[in-house]
């Protein structure tokens, strides 16, 4: 079974987590500018991605011009990855490939700990994508635990592209922030982005 195999109710029980649903989790994180860059890009990219409305393309016309700006903001101290392999315990069956990772490390050219936050990416309703990456947020912390990086939550958010839904684990709790946040609404999605790379920095 592969990160995108499992159901809600599995990935509950499978380790032992709590849900807490909540409205506004993160409605008081201050937004980001929008550089001119990222406007530009976003105001060519929506409707054409909305159009074709594949998993592909609002991946590639959308959420990566979106994390390309987080890691811009970081003066390119951070590091993200797409598409790769991000396997940590087969036996517990997480396994499989994550669409989007952003890690504390600097360095490109392999994932390394602290993984902070985990973008997954669909082409269909939040809600199918949600046990997916919960499931990648555990791996995640285990993945830093093992690495000697206990930092404190990771973070995750389930998108369409023009959508975004985020969620946050803390121990064995997760939290998943009912509102979602809509394109138009850039400044706070850059702004949670940043506030969960900013919160998890020593």
């Amino acid at each position: 079974m592969a990160y995108s195999d499992f159901k809600l109710i599995e990935v509950i029980d499978s380790f032992g987590l709590v849900i807490h649903e909540l409205s506004g989790l993160f409605a008081s994180v201050e937004e980001q500018e929008c550089s001119y860059l990222l406007s530009t890009v976003l105001k060519g990219n929506v409707d054409l991605a909305v159009a074709i409305s594949t998993k592909k393309a609002r991946s590639e016309m959308i959420i990566s011009p979106i994390l390309l700006e987080i890691r811009r903001k970081f003066n390119y101290e951070i590091s993200l990855f797409s598409g790769v392999d991000f396997t940590v315990d087969r036996q517990r069956e997480l396994n499989s490939f994550c669409d989007f990772i952003l890690s504390l490390s600097s360095e490109q050219l392999l994932v390394r700990s602290p993984v902070v936050v985990l973008v997954e990416s669909k082409n269909e309703n939040l809600r199918s994508g949600l046990a997916q990456c919960i499931a990648e947020m555990v791996a995640a912390q285990i993945f830093n635990e093992r690495s000697g990086n206990q930092i404190k939550a990771i973070y995750g958010a389930v998108t369409i592209g023009t959508i975004w839904q985020f969620l946050k684990l803390e121990g064995n709790v997760v939290s998943i922030d009912l509102s979602e946040y809509y394109i138009k609404d850039i400044k706070k999605i850059l702004g949670i982005l940043y506030s969960a790379i900013a919160q998890s920095k020593p």
